[in-house]
């Protein structure tokens, strides 16, 4: 839905079958690893692709195979969200697979976008401040992405402060927080969003601020 809102035509390899609804996800099974790189294979093979963003990947397995997938079909412009945890809290990655996400697939990444729970089990310190967050983003950027964006909708305020660290510079985006019940999928859709503005031509920071908006 979101790529079909920016004009962008998506096209998916799917690495797990969900029971979930708005309130959160309920089971989860992950498929082989090596149906999951036939997918991207396949689309790759037919469809030029502009950008590339991951989701859940549940295994490490899963995790080293779309890497390799990225790496020998040299899929473009990758924007990484790092599925973790449930909005329920509980984990949808193993520390395995958590470990093999950083050392294979971010170095392979243009832009990550973990929110603060997943920013602090990456970098391995507690946010609770925005120099905080700017310390994550410092340490999880070391593993290898060109940009991160440590989101903060998980952070209290009347204010949502997403975070972006390119090895240079900070960047703050604020808005003000949107009262809604409708939250499940926010991070899937941001980053998706990312995605569309990097496959349009825009920059890093120009997708960014189109896709928070």
């Amino acid at each position: 839905k979101t790529f079909a809102a920016f004009g962008v035509y998506g096209t998916c390899a799917v690495t797990a079958i969900t029971a979930q609804n708005t309130e959160g996800v309920a089971a989860v099974a992950p498929l082989a690893a090596d149906l999951v790189v036939a997918q991207i294979e396949s689309v790759a093979s037919d469809i030029d692709l502009h950008a590339t963003k991951t989701g859940m990947l549940a295994t490490p397995a899963i995790v080293e195979a779309v890497a390799a997938a990225i790496e020998a079909l040299r899929l473009p412009l990758v924007v990484v969200d790092p599925v973790m945890l449930a909005k329920s809290g509980d984990r949808l990655l193993d520390d395995d697979a958590i470990l093999t996400l950083r050392n294979e697939l971010f170095p392979r990444a243009l832009v990550v976008t973990p929110n603060i729970p997943e920013a602090e089990i990456l970098s391995g310190r507690s946010i609770s401040s925005l120099e905080d967050a700017r310390e994550a983003a410092r340490r999880i950027h070391g593993m290898g992405p060109a940009a991160v964006v440590v989101k903060g909708g998980h952070a209290d305020g009347p204010d949502i402060v997403d975070l972006l660290f390119d090895g240079e510079r900070f960047m703050e985006f604020r808005t003000p927080r949107i009262a809604s019940s409708n939250t499940h999928g926010t991070g899937c859709t941001l980053a998706s969003a990312i995605a569309t503005g990097l496959a349009q031509g825009l920059s890093t920071i120009d997708s960014i601020s189109r896709a928070r908006t």
